[in-house]
């Protein structure tokens, strides 16, 4: 299985300083980019044959309360014909937005609308952002740090 690597240098070498080597932990690269670039990115990854990321994974976020932004969003990506692995990285405001990646991966769907049940980030173009775990009411993000937790 390749680390994703290659993937990485051809991003930089097709869309420039728009896309930054993050780093590499256990073997597999990351890279971040901003969010205003990340649906194009995206279609490049999945339409481009030296790339074929068909497969989005996963995607997630996380909470970092005392940074600037404070949100990071996580791609998962694979590629079955390269047997690659490729994470994307990019920070974010409290609630986004991000771009939707449902026009370009279907999988997206559900996985967005799990971040913005647990996390609040909000996704522009997303056909049916809405609760997905969660009561409708429900007023609070379960993943933030700032959600108060209970003691009995």
């Amino acid at each position: 299985m390749a680390d994703g690597k290659r993937a990485i240098d051809a991003m930089i070498q097709r869309f420039g300083d728009r896309v930054r080597h993050g780093g590499e932990h256990q073997g597999q690269h990351w890279c971040t980019l901003d969010a205003e670039n990340l649906l194009e990115i995206a279609a490049w990854l999945r339409d481009e044959p030296e790339m074929d990321y068909r497969y989005l994974v996963d995607v997630t976020g996380a909470h970092f309360p005392d940074e600037t932004p404070p949100m990071e969003m996580i791609y998962h990506l694979y590629s079955h014909k390269h047997d690659d692995y490729l994470r994307i990285k990019l920070r974010t405001g409290d609630e986004g937005p991000v771009p939707s990646l449902s026009s370009v991966w279907k999988s997206a769907d559900w996985n967005e609308r799990e971040t913005y049940d647990m996390f609040g980030i909000r996704f522009d173009g997303h056909p049916d952002l809405r609760r997905i775990l969660m009561p409708d009411d429900y007023t609070e993000y379960p993943l933030r740090k700032e959600l108060p937790l209970f003691r009995g």
